[in-house]
């Protein structure tokens, strides 16, 4: 019994020499291991940098090292978007980030992912649409902008127009088509042929709206000459040949021709019996049936006819008898 417990110790002993000697080969595999990793890691880290891959729509548009800061660029990118007609900005397309080890000497690619960014920007723009009979006439980029227009055409217009401003919106900036106040102003006095001319005078409800022409009254109505068999029909405004002469209110040519004693003469009929007379004009710029409006060139002074210098020599006649034009006009 005795040499039977003996027996079982020796191989006990025996048993865990083995269990040691393999227990110190892993430990220096491992350590070799370990060993082996770090220098590789160290390649690594000098050779590699770790970066995001930034991707849009599944399509990689460049890397950068903090993804953090170039949300923050974003953010700031579309806040200087301050443009007053922007109503708002989304981002069609979010970025994608993936990490990876990319070469030292990698730089990162903000600007390039920023303008790729740009193209995934969906932009509502704002403009006022300044509309007559649910019809726009015109569009501009603010709404004091509208405000003043609509007021501007009250103002100066001669009959009551009823604008309105419509608040609209579009992703297409090419629809606005939109124009300064000046540009918006004059084009909607000409799309509805609105008259803002002031008024001077008014002959029997013809608004008078301008002098033929600046000069030195030669000749007044009613009075007698030399050279002429009867009172003065009309009024001498004396002025140096090829002055313009324009039209005092709005009409229709009549007669464009040589006059005999008149010379060359312009006849403008403006409607309720009224009509003028420009005579002794060296050029005339109209002919017979020609609409005029009133301050348009019709012809040019002269002396032709019986005159004995250059003028004009004005009419003003209702119901086909001649008045004075002093009453009217000078």
């Amino acid at each position: 019994m005795f040499a039977l417990k003996k027996t079982r110790r020796r191989v006990n002993i025996i048993s865990i020499k083995p269990l040691k000697f393999y227990t110190k080969e892993v430990l220096k595999f491992l350590n070799i291991t370990l060993i082996a990793l770090g220098f590789i890691i160290a390649i690594i880290l000098i050779k590699y940098k770790p970066m995001y891959e930034v991707k849009i729509s599944g399509e990689e548009v460049g890397y950068i090292e903090n993804k953090t800061a170039l949300s923050e660029t974003i953010k700031n990118s579309i806040n200087n978007y301050n443009s007053e007609n922007i109503e708002k900005i989304e981002i069609t397309e979010n970025p994608e980030y993936e990490l990876k080890l990319v070469e030292k000497t990698k730089e990162e690619d903000e600007s390039k992912i920023l303008v790729a960014l740009q193209r995934q920007l969906e932009i509502t723009y704002k403009y006022y649409e300044i509309a007559l009979n649910n019809e726009t006439i015109e569009c501009v980029n603010d709404l004091e902008t509208a405000k003043q227009i609509v007021e501007d055409i009250k103002e100066k217009s001669n009959e009551e127009i009823n604008l309105i401003i419509n608040e609209k919106t579009t992703k297409d900036i090419d629809e606005m088509n939109t124009n300064t106040l000046e540009i918006a102003k004059e084009n909607i006095i000409k799309k509805l042929n609105i008259d803002t001319t002031e008024e001077i005078s008014n002959i029997n409800g013809i608004k008078i709206a301008t002098l033929p022409i600046t000069g030195t009254i030669s000749s007044r109505y009613g009075v007698s000459s030399s050279i002429r068999s009867s009172k003065h029909t009309g009024l001498d405004i004396a002025a140096p040949k090829g002055t313009p002469i324009k039209v005092i209110a709005d009409g229709k040519v009549t007669f464009a021709a040589q006059n005999g004693s008149y010379g060359y003469l312009v006849k403008v009929d403006h409607g309720n019996g009224v009509e003028t007379w420009y005579a002794h004009t060296s050029k005339m710029y109209v002919t017979v049936g020609e609409e005029v409006k009133a301050g348009d060139v019709i012809a040019a002074v002269g002396s032709t006819g019986n005159s004995t210098g250059p003028h004009l020599h004005l009419e003003v006649r209702i119901n086909g008898e001649h008045v004075n034009p002093q009453k009217y006009l000078y």
